[in-house]
C-alpha cells in the first residue's frame, strides 16, 4: 500500500465518491500504475497472526485487567492502612478509613478507564449481569465476563499479597499463620454485631444505589457524562459509597473484587475458614447481595425513569404492535437509513 501522502494515494482517494465508493467518471482517468495502487490499497483487519487471537480475547482480559487494577489499588490500601498500625511494620499509620475508600475508587476509576473502550468498563459481575438483563448486553458474554473479573480479582489480590507478604507475617506472628485479621484485607467480612439480615441489605443497598447512577451514566437521555468522564464520575461514586455506606461489610458491591481475592486468600495458607465464616457468609452477602442489589436498581430505574428502546419496560405491547400494523403507510414507523429490513 503507497504511503498516505503519495500521489497514488491521492489518486486513489480521488476516485471514490462521498459514500467511499468509486466513481467511474474519475476511474477511467487512472494510470496503469494508479489502477494497480487502486486494488491494493486496502486495510488489513489482520496484519498478523496474533492478531486474530488477540480480536477474540480483547474483551475478555480488559475485563481482567479492569478488576486487576481495582484490586491492587484497592486491597492495596487496605494493606497499607491497617498493617501499618502494627508498629512492627511502621513506626506510624499510613492512612485512615478515607484512604481506602479513596482507594477503592481511584481504583474504580482507572479500571473503567483501562477497559471501558474494549469492553464496556463492567469490571463487576453485578453490572454484567444488570446490563445483560435491562440493555441487551449478549448473554453468551456473560459468562466468559464473569470469569475474566473473578480471575482478575484473583491475580490482583495475588500481587498485592507477594507486595505484602513481610508485612502480613509481622502482624500474625509467622509465615505460617493465616487468619481473619489479613484475610478481611482482601475480601469482606461484616463486623460483629451485624446480623445477617442486615449484612446482606446493606450490600443490596449499596449495590443498588450504584447500579441506578450508573443507569444514569448511560442514559443518553438524562445527563450522560460527557466522552472519557464516566471514571472521573465512577471514582466519585464509589468514594461516597464508601464514606456513607462502606463500615458494616467492607462495601463489596462486586462479586468479583470479593470472591477472586478470597479464593486468593484460600490458596495462600488461610484455608477453608473464608468459606465457613458466618455459615457461608460468602454466597449470600457478597455475592447475592450484590446481584440482586443491582437487578433491583436496574429495575427501578427501568420502571420509572428510562424510556429508550433496549429495556424490555419499553417494548411495544401487542395491542401497540397491532395499531402499528393497521395504522397507514406514511404513519407507521421507518427504519433507520441502513437498516436490515430482514425480520
Amino acid at each position: 500500500m503507497p504511503p498516505p501522502d503519495s500521489a497514488e494515494t491521492k489518486n486513489w482517494q480521488s476516485s471514490r465518491d462521498s459514500t467511499g465508493k468509486e466513481s467511474p467518471l474519475h476511474r477511467e482517468h487512472l494510470t496503469e500504475s494508479d489502477t494497480q495502487s487502486y486494488h491494493n490499497a486496502h486495510v488489513t483487519h489482520y496484519p498478523n497472526r496474533w492478531s486474530r487471537y488477540r480480536e477474540i480475547l480483547r474483551e475478555p482480559v480488559a475485563e481482567f485487567l479492569g478488576v486487576a487494577i481495582l484490586v491492587i489499588f484497592g486491597a492495596g490500601v487496605d494493606c497499607q492502612v491497617i498493617l501499618s498500625m502494627n508498629s512492627g511494620v511502621a513506626s506510624f499509620p499510613r492512612g485512615s478509613y478515607l484512604s481506602i475508600n479513596f482507594g477503592w475508587g481511584i481504583g474504580t476509576a482507572l479500571g473503567v478507564w483501562v477497559s471501558g473502550g474494549i469492553s464496556g468498563g463492567h469490571i463487576n459481575p453485578a453490572i454484567t449481569l444488570a446490563f445483560a438483563t435491562y440493555r441487551g448486553f449478549p448473554w453468551k458474554k456473560v459468562p466468559i465476563y464473569i470469569f475474566a473479573q473473578v480471575m482478575g480479582g484473583l491475580v490482583g489480590a495475588g500481587l498485592v499479597y507477594a507486595n505484602y507478604i513481610h508485612a502480613i507475617d509481622i502482624v500474625e506472628g509467622g509465615r505460617h499463620i493465616r487468619t481473619q485479621t489479613t484475610a478481611s484485607l482482601f475480601s469482606t467480612y461484616a463486623l460483629p454485631y451485624m446480623t445477617n439480615v442486615s449484612s446482606f441489605f446493606s450490600e443490596f443497598l449499596a449495590t443498588a444505589v450504584l447500579v441506578i447512577a450508573v443507569f444514569a451514566m448511560t442514559d443518553q437521555k438524562n445527563l450522560p457524562p460527557p466522552t472519557g468522564l464516566a471514571p472521573l464520575l465512577l471514582f466519585f461514586l464509589v468514594l461516597g459509597l464508601g464514606t456513607s455506606l462502606g463500615m458494616e461489610t467492607g462495601y463489596a458491591v462486586n462479586p468479583a473484587r470479593d470472591f477472586g481475592p478470597r479464593l486468593l486468600t484460600s490458596m495462600v495458607g488461610y484455608g477453608k475458614a473464608v468459606y465457613t465464616f458466618r455459615n457461608q457468609y460468602w454466597i449470600w452477602c457478597p455475592i447475592l447481595g450484590p446481584i440482586l442489589g443491582a437487578q433491583a436498581g436496574a429495575f427501578f430505574y427501568d420502571a420509572f425513569l428510562f424510556t429508550g428502546e433496549e429495556s424490555f419496560f419499553n417494548k411495544p405491547d401487542a395491542r401497540t404492535r397491532q395499531l402499528r400494523l393497521h395504522a397507514p403507510p406514511e404513519q407507521r414507523p421507518h427504519p433507520p437509513a441502513g437498516a436490515d429490513h430482514t425480520v
